[in-house]
């Protein structure tokens, strides 16, 4: 008789989770594969050991992530309808107190027309001035996807806030590609295209202020408005301008070269005022400040001029204060409707934050008489952190309506 050979000892289906010998990782992550079907199923049918072999493989952390995620999804709709129902009952409370001060009218003999005006919000005039707010994208591949959800929230509120400012400025988005271009595709379905007076690009933040350069020229206004009219004619900026910047902006029509400034809280200049037919770059990037003085040394790198906002010289913080890209753009869009820092800052930046306005004879922090500790530098590229999607997708749809 043949002798029979020895069979083949069978491959321990699940070596991550009983730790044999088999230790090396890269042999690990080959059997949990091999041991998965199509459906996640095992090959040999033991149930649920692959989802054992990937639990194992998350930590505790994750895992909560993973249980907060599927807790959120399944209250999606309840929340969807709760909000349904709040905005009832918000237009119900309104039509009635509307319909009571209308009959409350006929009774007195007033005309009900006045008091249903009285209902309607107020329309607000709104002007383009010759002036570009470009945000700079092109830092994808510092942030995680849960960043990038954030700085597609902070985008949307940039646009929602000049579109009702009382003064417009053009809205660039430079390197406008990647993972952000997409979500706007698809999440978003493609509304940012309808925005008014905005421009995704896909050349760089220079690029982008040629091109904003070209269309402010197109539309060359006579007389400025608001605080823009009375910009220097011969403002002392070029001292601080360093070697090879090209020139500010000195009259009301557009330099040979496009007027770029890149702000960043890394700048040795302070901005004293926004002039015309200049284009403000705003580094679109959410990354909890891990890379430290990236837009300043991304402006050098090209010759453009930086400057920070003058916070230092309005306020004094609590603590290091941390600006949104769009909290950044919605100062700059405060400061056209008032021309004062100080004002532009007390309305956008939260109380909470506990910055106070200094006193602009002596100096000191308004109502304040301890000493000024804590007058941190602002950091403009460290942002807040990213909201949930949903929130993203509701506030961008605020946004474009």
């Amino acid at each position: 008789m043949e002798a029979s050979s020895p069979a083949e000892p069978l491959p321990n289906p699940i070596p991550a989770v009983l730790g044999t010998s088999e230790s090396n990782d890269e042999s690990r992550g080959r059997e949990v594969v091999a041991s998965k079907g199509h459906n996640g199923s095992t090959s040999d049918g033991a149930a649920g050991l692959p989802e054992a072999n990937e639990v194992n493989a998350l930590s505790k952390s994750q895992l909560k992530k993973q249980k907060r995620k599927q807790v959120w999804e399944d209250k999606k709709e309840d929340r969807k309808r709760q909000r349904k129902e709040k905005r009832h009952d918000r237009q119900e409370r309104k039509r009635a107190e509307r319909d009571a001060q209308i009959a409350e009218a006929e009774a007195e003999g007033r005309d009900p027309e006045e008091v249903r005006k009285s209902f309607q919000p107020p329309r607000r005039t709104s002007q383009l001035v010759p002036l570009t707010f470009i945000v700079d994208c092109d830092f994808e591949r510092y942030m995680t996807e849960h960043e990038l959800v954030s700085l597609s929230t902070q985008i949307t509120r940039c646009y929602s806030t000049n579109k009702s400012a009382e003064y417009r400025a053009q809205l660039f988005f430079s390197s406008w590609e990647g993972a952000l271009k997409t979500r706007f595709e698809t999440v978003y379905d493609n509304n940012h295209l309808r925005w008014h007076d905005s421009h995704f690009t896909e050349r760089d933040f220079v690029g982008a202020a040629s091109a904003a350069h070209d269309i402010m020229g197109e539309s060359k206004q006579d007389d400025l408005p608001g605080v823009l009219r009375h910009h220097p004619q011969a403002a002392n900026q070029d001292a601080n301008l360093p070697a090879g910047s090209p020139p500010a902006a000195r009259d009301d029509t557009p330099a040979d070269g496009p007027s770029v400034v890149y702000l960043t809280s890394d700048s040795p200049h302070t901005l004293d005022r926004l002039e015309p037919y200049t284009s403000y770059v705003v580094g679109g990037i959410v990354d909890r400040n891990r890379e430290k003085g990236i837009c300043y040394k991304r402006a050098a790198a090209r010759g453009v001029r930086t400057a920070k906002l003058p916070i230092g010289e309005h306020m004094t913080m609590a603590s290091r204060f941390v600006l949104t890209t769009n909290q950044v753009v919605e100062i700059m869009s405060k400061w056209l409707e008032c021309g004062d820092w100080g004002a532009a800052f007390a309305a956008i930046i939260p109380q909470r934050k506990g910055g106070k306005l200094r006193d602009p004879t002596t100096g000191a922090a308004e109502n304040d008489e301890g000493d000024e500790s804590g007058q941190g530098v602002p950091v403009l590229e460290k942002l807040e952190p990213a909201q949930d999607q949903e929130e993203a997708v509701e506030a961008y749809n605020e946004a474009a309506t």
